[in-house]
């Protein structure tokens, strides 16, 4: 097969002299390949085109075409040829998968389903959906992914459920951060939005039109199957999965608390939105202040109807919910909040600046049996009533030797040992003969040891100056020196008697 150059240096030879042979010594060819090449340069085709030939697999050429039709152009390669040698075919496997794909090419050629390309309007459309996130100590995340059509603006947050409350919850946050409310908002047909369907039309949720109608909002359900009205949303969600789940991809570490999703999505979201996007040229962030000017405004509270009952949270932070006390993070201590059953979990919503936010998740409990959460509560010390404080100078400079004075004095005190005061006055006055660093490790021991008589700091103090300090032995309940009672395995059973004694007898 000639190049295309060659070709059209064989064209232009023929031209120039007009006779096949001549034109064959200019271009260094057979004179009968120049006469082929200007046979089909007459006749109207292109000269580099292949001259097709006759296949064993024409004559099925029919048949394969009538079972792609069928199948809709899914029937594989492997099954056509199997029937094709029940037909009588003779020939090899490739023959037939080369003649398949020809096929399956034209079929979807005259088959291919052609949209309108959707131009978005400011302020018209939202879209939200629903991805798989990170798993939390062997529980699943929801991501929850809206993306604000026009501006490209992409909000996500994770959740635990995917609940009508916490639907409820996300879109008002949604609408939030985003600064207003759109005309329509899309999204796939479940459950919390979509109750049923009637000769292929979505019956919408009674309680999703009330939201709805609550935020001046018209919520669309999606086609199925209809990358028009679904790509957007779509790509956010695998976006999101791609930088949020832990894989092997992009080698992000595995997640210990809610709190952490949360940073992490917040960080995600202020990344996209700052970052140009490939399609606008602009951030969705800057495009965003743009489309604020077409979004309805925000009705001041959000809706809360359900989120279940409200309770005011106490002063010990806790609620009482069905006669069971829950704790709730002590920042909300006088504050209203909604609680509402899940299964076997109970729920406490909160609204805050940025909208309705789950702030406690319980076990169901039963009454007499308070559920309490220690990160609910600031960090305590527990044994903040026994840290020495001096009120006077003489234990002012005790306590100032060092840590091992402070835990003398608190195991002395709780052993209730004589003398105490006399004691730490020595303590001061050995410290300025010997050093505050050995009389605290003196002291120190001495707490462990429970030596807390007069003269057993001056002991320690010169066995650990005559030379190296082995580890100070406490007293242990796993060796005691009470006698056993083993001595009374035999009481009450008869006495052997030996061969003596019946002789004797």
């Amino acid at each position: 097969m000639k190049s295309s150059r060659e070709i059209m240096e064989i064209l232009e030879a023929y031209d120039l002299t007009g006779s096949y042979r001549a034109a064959a010594e200019l271009a260094g060819c057979d004179h009968h390949t120049v006469r082929r090449y200007v046979q089909l340069r007459s006749a109207g085709m292109s000269p580099t085109d292949k001259p097709k030939r006759e296949r064993v697999i024409d004559e099925f050429l029919p048949k394969i075409e009538e079972m792609v039709e069928r199948s809709g152009g899914r029937i594989r390669a492997d099954v056509v040829h199997r029937r094709l040698v029940a037909m009588g075919f003779t020939g090899g496997d490739r023959t037939t998968r080369r003649v398949v794909a020809e096929v399956k090419a034209a079929f979807r050629a005259g088959n291919r389903r052609v949209f309108r390309p959707w131009i978005p309007e400011p302020g018209l459309w939202l879209q939200w959906d629903w991805g798989h996130g990170p798993k939390l100590k062997g529980r699943p995340v929801n991501l929850w992914c809206a993306w604000l059509a026009w501006s490209r603006f992409r909000v996500v947050l994770p959740t635990l459920d995917k609940t009508l409350p916490t639907v409820i919850a996300c879109l008002d946050t949604t609408l939030r951060r985003l600064g207003g409310v759109p005309t329509y908002a899309l999204t796939d047909n479940e459950r919390t939005v979509t109750s049923e369907h009637v000769a292929r039309i979505p019956v919408r949720n009674p309680e999703i039109v009330e939201v709805g109608r609550h935020y001046g909002l018209t919520i669309r359900t999606c086609v199925p199957a209809d990358p028009q009205s679904k790509g957007g949303v779509e790509n956010t969600v695998k976006i999101a999965k791609a930088d949020l789940v832990p894989t092997e991809t992009n080698l992000r570490d595995s997640y210990h608390s809610f709190a952490q999703i949360e940073t992490a999505c917040r960080e995600f979201c202020e990344e996209v939105n700052h970052r140009v996007h490939r399609v606008t040229r602009r951030t969705p962030a800057e495009a965003l202040a743009d489309e604020r000017q077409r979004l309805h405004p925000l009705p001041e509270r959000p809706f809360t109807s359900a989120f279940g009952e409200t309770r005011r949270v106490n002063w010990d932070g806790t609620i009482s919910f069905d006669a069971v006390r829950y704790s709730v993070p002590h920042q909300f201590v006088d504050a209203r909040v909604w609680v509402r059953h899940h299964g076997e979990e109970v729920i406490v919503t909160a609204v805050e600046g940025d909208g309705p936010a789950e702030v406690a998740r319980h076990r169901r409990g039963t009454p007499g049996t308070p559920q309490i959460r220690d990160e609910h509560y600031p960090h305590r010390h527990h044994d903040s009533e026994r840290t020495p404080r001096a009120t006077s100078p003489e234990e002012a400079a005790f306590l100032g030797i060092g840590e091992g004075a402070n835990a003398w004095l608190v195991e002395a005190a709780a052993a209730g040992a004589r003398r105490i005061r006399p004691q730490m006055a020595e303590a001061v006055v050995l410290a300025k003969l010997h050093g505050s660093a050995a009389v605290d490790r003196a002291l120190g021991t001495a707490a462990v040891a429970g030596r807390f008589c007069e003269g057993d700091l001056r002991s320690i103090l010169d066995h650990q100056a005559a030379g190296p300090v082995a580890p100070p032995i406490t007293r242990s309940e796993n060796h005691s020196l009470q006698p056993g009672t083993s001595a009374w395995a035999n009481f009450g059973k008869p006495t052997p008697t030996s061969d003596d004694d019946k002789d004797h007898a």
